[in-house]
Order: C-alpha cells, then sequence, then structure tokens
C-alpha cells in the first residue's frame, strides 16, 4: 500500500532533539497542521471543530535510511536496558510510523484552505502528516490499562533554572512550552555529564543548558 501525507507541520523544533518523548508531555507547545492542497478544501474538515483532540498518524521523517532494530533501549529506563521495539513507541520501527494525540486549538480558514492550530505535539517541523482522526474519550480512554515497565518506573522533572533571565528573549507564548520542554529533561537518556552544555533549536533560537542532579540551568539563547 502506498500511503502519501496528507498534511504537514510547522512546529518550533528544526531538528528531533529537544522533542517531547510523548504528544501531551508540554501543552503549552502549539504547531500549526497544514493540509495539502488536495486536502485543504473545507468539506474535508466539516465538524472537526466540535472535537477538542485529535489522534495523527505521522511519519518518522529523519529517520529514513537509517533503518530498524528489534531491541531498544527506552528513556524511561534510564537508556541502558532494552526492550523490544514493539513494547515501546521508538522511533526506529520497521514501518516507522508515529500516534500523536494533541489538542485542537483552533481550525483557521485562510487563502489556502483550512488549517488546524493544535496544542502539545511531539513533532518535528516538516513532519509528514498521514491521517488525522478525531479523539473519542468512551472508545479510546482506557483508564484500568496496564502500561508494563512504564507503570513502574518513576519520572521526576527537573527544576528549571534561568538565573540569567534568558527566558525574556523569547516570545511571551512560546515560554512556557519550552520550559516543560526543559522540565522533562532533553538530553539522551544515557548521558549524565554535569559539565557538559547541551543545545537544541527552539522557536528560532539555540537553547543551551546544562543538568546537574536534578537541576538544568539555562546557559544561552542565541537567535539562529
Amino acid at each position: 500500500m502506498n500511503i502519501e501525507p496528507i498534511a504537514h507541520i510547522r512546529s518550533d523544533f528544526p531538528t528531533k532533539f529537544g522533542i517531547p518523548r510523548q504528544s501531551g508531555l508540554a501543552e503549552g507547545l502549539e504547531a500549526l497542521i497544514l493540509p495539502e492542497p488536495a486536502c485543504a478544501m473545507a468539506e474535508a474538515w466539516r465538524g472537526i471543530g466540535g472535537f477538542s483532540h485529535l489522534w495523527l498518524i505521522w511519519g518518522f521523517s529523519g529517520n529514513e535510511g537509517r533503518g530498524w532494530s528489534p531491541t531498544v533501549r527506552p528513556p524511561r529506563l534510564g537508556g541502558d536496558r532494552r526492550m523490544g521495539v514493539f513494547a515501546t513507541r521508538s522511533t526506529f520501527r520497521p514501518n516507522g510510523l508515529g500516534l500523536s494525540c494533541v489538542r485542537l486549538l483552533e481550525v483557521c480558514q485562510g487563502k489556502g484552505g483550512i488549517s488546524l492550530r493544535v496544542g502539545g505535539a511531539d513533532l518535528m517541523d516538516g513532519t509528514p502528516i498521514y491521517d488525522i482522526k478525531p479523539y473519542i474519550s468512551y472508545s479510546d480512554a482506557r483508564p484500568e490499562a496496564a502500561q508494563g515497565f512504564v507503570d513502574s518506573e518513576e519520572w521526576t522533572d527537573l527544576k528549571v533554572e534561568d538565573p540569567q533571565r534568558l527566558l525574556l528573549s523569547l516570545p511571551e507564548e512560546k515560554r512556557a512550552g519550552l520550559l516543560q520542554v526543559l522540565s522533562q529533561d532533553p538530553r539522551p537518556a544515557y548521558q549524565h555529564r554535569p559539565e557538559r552544555i547541551y543545545g537544541f533549536g527552539f522557536g528560532g533560537f539555540d537553547v543551551r543548558f546544562r543538568v546537574d542532579g536534578g537541576v538544568l540551568t539555562l546557559v544561552e539563547l542565541v537567535r539562529l
């Protein structure tokens, strides 16, 4: 079966580094879904504004040509224990498809047709979206569901410190999302070097930071 993107996303992440490990972990993030011309007509989206959340089926475009592995090291396990790829949400999968639940903030109508403003997306800028489906709580939510190793491993957010008040350089509407991303420790799970400075692109800036224990300190924000 050959599938083509129905849309692409515009987000604040030019690369994979820094992107939340799951959708919804950083609700302050906003992104824009731009349908392809063949799918941008209003009729195709009639009624979607009545839903608060959407499922996105998308492609791991940043992994093209890199293959897959039967076992991976989930960040939730500290990056030093392996699980089967199908027991995780690893990006390195045989078919390279991702699934994200996002919050629908606004249905926008412009000259080029419909676009969707969404919150909490964990997608790199330019990611192809292959399908969009409404989230329906009575069928999609399963409060009683067991979550394997995720249930047994506690995740503790980092304390974010900004002694130089660097966040004031960012547009105000982007600050909350970046703080949420930083608090979840965007470093590779197997790296814990307090002297190292890490960086990733976000909203037109290079965000540089270091982590010591449970504290992340912003070091520099450089406009790209």
